[in-house]
């Protein structure tokens, strides 16, 4: 019960933090949900990331297997409401200003300059992930073949999934 607030103050942030998708809050979330406040490990975040990915629907419906983790069901709510209560508001309302503000001359440059900001977060939660869940030669090269063969081939990625925790399955 103690944490509720604090799992308010994280989630809140975070869903700030989403610029680009759920990918660009993980190295903040890292250092909140590890670091700082010892809710989870390093490792754990990472399967609990990974699991989100490949679960239907958005992937960070996984912050509900962190709030369950810390407060039980009340924390799942909490953390649900704290991470897309902002977010959503804050859409909302720049969606309708957006519109009214279709011939505002600095509005190209606002999105000119969020793109490349979003692609770093982006990359920047990517690095701290991939920090986490390559662990050795043989993750690295999970890792690589995967890129490689997204790069090269036009195959659906849940393909990948799949074979990649075959490959893990028989060789971990």
């Amino acid at each position: 019960m103690k944490e509720i607030p604090a799992l308010i103050r994280v989630f809140a942030y975070l869903s700030l933090l989403t610029v680009g998708g759920g990918m660009a809050a993980f190295p903040e979330m890292k250092i909140l949900t590890v670091q700082v406040h010892h809710w989870v490990t390093f490792p754990q975040l990472v399967h609990i990331y990974s699991v989100g990915q490949m679960a239907p629907g958005p992937n960070m419906m996984m912050i509900v297997s962190i709030g369950d983790w810390v407060a039980g069901i009340l924390g799942s709510i909490v953390v649900v409401i704290a991470f897309f209560g902002p977010t959503s508001l804050l859409t909302l309302t720049i969606g309708r200003l957006w519109k009214r503000l279709e011939r505002w001359p600095w509005r190209k440059s606002i999105q000119e300059g969020l793109a490349p900001v979003s692609i770093g977060l982006l990359l920047a939660g990517c690095f701290t992930f991939a920090r986490g869940a390559v662990t050795g030669l043989d993750t690295a090269a999970i890792a690589v073949g995967t890129l490689l063969i997204l790069l090269k081939y036009k195959i659906n990625p849940a393909l990948l999934v799949l074979a990649a925790a075959i490959i893990g399955a028989l060789s971990f």
